[in-house]
């Protein structure tokens, strides 16, 4: 690991990077593992320097325990500091605060290595910033999704916002508008394409695993380019991403990872790969 980055003191995350993936650990079970201030700075600044470990090729995004992956800001400390701000103006009740997205997601930390997400227990509210900016999002079977915002008395904004990359919209008006008077199961966020696969609790880890060392296994120049170039289509456009096409092209184009990538398919050795 860089010795410049050094995740041994952080009290709400763990970090560790095996057979090139970093994995990241939320680790606040106490409270179903809401996000706070410290939480937000520890993935912030993770996200932030494996964009700089070469080592790091891919992430695997979990949590500890089995009761919940994250249920959002901890409404326990972070809300009532809200409530509390001085950030009130005029004569009514509003009050303004920054966007915790900016420091949960990874892609809005410019973080461009994919990210492998397994969900398990509740997901909800602020838990969105992590799945609308992953690439790939696996549940157990114990999952549900939900969004608890409105029920007490916040508009949902950014979360579904960013939501809506990953939902059709007919499914994130549901979730939002209901509060918490309905959950998606696993299955249904399955069919309606929220996440890509189904496991136990017991098989999610291996599974996730799995997925993210077969990323990492690969030339990491051609699938992070690869990765910019879908997500350049799903925020642009399919016409102003092709606009963006040659330049990534040329970016994620290495001579030396082609010619192992020929000499691989020369060989004749194939992949035992495994079928969904």
């Amino acid at each position: 690991m860089d010795t410049l980055f050094d995740p041994s003191s952080y009290e709400t995350i763990s970090v560790e990077i095996k057979n090139n993936v970093g994995i990241v650990t939320l680790n606040r079970p106490e409270v179903l593992h809401a996000f706070n201030e410290v939480m937000r700075a520890e993935i912030k600044d993770t996200w932030r320097a494996f964009r700089e470990i070469d080592e790091v090729h891919s992430i695997l995004l979990t949590t500890s325990g089995d009761k919940a992956f994250c249920v959002g800001i901890d409404r326990s400390g972070e809300m009532t500091a809200l409530e509390d701000s001085e950030n009130l103006f005029g004569t009514s009740n509003n009050f303004m605060y920054d966007d915790p997205g900016d420091d949960l997601g990874p892609k809005s930390c410019d973080l461009w290595k994919p990210i492998v997400c397994a969900v398990n227990g509740m997901c909800c509210g602020g838990a969105f910033y992590f799945l609308s900016e992953c690439d790939v999002i696996l549940a157990s079977d114990n999952a549900t999704f939900f969004d608890p915002h409105v029920t007490y008395g916040m508009p949902a904004v950014y979360e579904p916002i960013k939501m809506t990359q990953r939902m059709p919209l007919g499914e994130i008006l549901r979730l939002t508008l209901l509060g918490n008077h309905e959950r998606l199961s696993a299955d249904t966020a399955l069919r309606i394409g929220l996440i890509s696969e189904v496991t136990s609790i017991d098989e999610l880890h291996e599974t996730a695993v799995w997925i993210a060392e077969a990323i990492a296994s690969q030339p990491p120049i051609a699938v992070q380019a690869s990765l910019r170039a879908i997500w350049a289509a799903n925020d642009l456009g399919r016409l102003n991403a092709l606009s963006l096409a040659p330049s990534i092209l040329t970016a994620g184009m290495s001579k030396s990872a082609m010619q192992e990538g020929q000499k691989a398919f020369e060989s004749g050795n194939r992949i035992n790969y495994r079928m969904r």
